[in-house]
């Protein structure tokens, strides 16, 4: 794909996907302006399917909202609110002194940086991108596992981890299109481009991408 492509390929993206149900991170952050439930549900949506993250992230809070009073939950309450979520007793551990850490280092505001987050054990890259952006909408690039396959498959990046992969699209990317790529392309990986089988043939960017790696047998709907 080459870069001039990248403005069309973005306008298609947002069409095609105004019929997908959108990820349920971003769904938490349109419905609040709380960066501290953003982190929340980034780290319960890793290795979660989507649905039960959004399920997840409700039962949670409704039952806390703030580090204060997430904090004075115990872990055995965060642990039955979050289940079934992947790691669901390890993210409820991570979740706590999370919010303890918060009010004791942070005053119980969110770091706005993505150094600052990544000082928090439980928080990589991908989580501090998504707060940095949904829950401030500053500039930063969110790469998963959706991400890093889409960018490599259209030929826009050569990169072998995801971390590699934000680093070349904070070089390559017009940045106004850094906050918005991550929610693009998980809806996009969801329903389209799948990581087996992607649906090229009913794909409206198919023109655009090199499809690398792809081959046309797996190709079909």
């Amino acid at each position: 794909m080459r870069a001039r492509d990248i403005p069309k390929v973005i306008k298609i993206l947002k069409q095609v996907n105004a019929s997908f149900t959108i990820p349920a991170v971003t769904q938490i952050s349109n419905k609040s302006s709380s960066p501290f439930m953003v982190l929340i549900s980034c780290i319960l949506s890793l290795r979660t399917k989507d649905n039960t993250t959004a399920q997840a992230s409700e039962r949670l809070f409704r039952l806390a909202k703030t580090p204060e009073t997430m904090s004075r939950l115990s872990n055995r309450t965060i642990e039955k609110a979050i289940y079934p979520v992947g790691f669901y007793r390890n993210k409820a551990k991570v979740i706590k002194n999370i919010s303890t850490e918060l009010i004791e280092k942070y005053h119980s505001k969110v770091p706005d940086t993505i150094d600052d987050l990544l000082a928090f054990k439980g928080v990589g890259r991908k989580t501090a991108n998504l707060v940095v952006t949904m829950g401030y909408g500053k500039p930063g690039i969110c790469v998963d596992t959706h991400v890093h396959r889409i960018i490599n498959r259209w030929g826009y990046v050569n990169t072998k981890t995801p971390e590699e992969t934000e680093f070349a699209l904070r070089e390559k990317l017009p940045k106004r299109y850094w906050i918005i790529i991550n929610n693009l392309l998980v809806t996009f990986g969801q329903n389209i481009c799948k990581p087996i089988s992607p649906l090229c043939t009913q794909c409206r960017i198919h023109i655009y991408c090199n499809k690398v790696g792809v081959a046309m047998r797996n190709s079909r709907p």
